[in-house]
């Protein structure tokens, strides 16, 4: 009995080693300026002070427009009923919703700064996506950029 459950269980790590290595994961390359410290950012970039200025400016709408949204969360977990499994299965739900809408933010305004950076800058990017084994972001071009 035990060596047919360790078969299965064998056969089974080897679907999954397999049809990870067909269908690999890649995860996305964020810059993350949602994070706390942008001077990481601005120091590995070498971002000159218009982009520096843009950056920040970034920041703080990002802030803003998350702040709601975090504040949906807090208030999910602390008043969403926690007493059934289905109850848990719903705030399940719900979290995963507004946390992929706040990942979301993020990458767009990820991509916002990545449309201001010159082309040494994004192949930098680019290159350390690759050493990551991260999928970089498409950027995504301003109208103030355009002109």
């Amino acid at each position: 009995m035990y060596r047919s459950r360790s078969r299965g269980f064998i056969a089974w790590l080897i679907f999954l080693s397999v049809s990870h290595w067909i269908y690999p994961q890649v995860d996305d390359c964020t810059l993350d300026i949602a994070g706390k410290d942008t001077s990481v950012i601005i120091d590995i970039f070498q971002l000159n002070d218009d982009q520096q200025l843009r950056l920040e400016n970034w920041v703080g709408e990002l802030e803003l427009v998350r702040r709601p949204i975090e504040e949906e969360l807090r208030l999910l977990l602390k008043e969403h009923p926690q007493s059934t499994e289905a109850d848990l299965h719903n705030l399940a739900k719900k979290y995963s919703s507004l946390n992929k809408n706040l990942i979301e933010l993020s990458k767009e305004y990820d991509r916002k700064l990545l449309g201001i950076f010159n082309e040494k800058q994004f192949e930098y990017y680019v290159s350390l996506c690759n050493e990551a084994a991260r999928k970089p972001l498409n950027p995504v071009i301003t109208e103030e950029e355009e002109e």
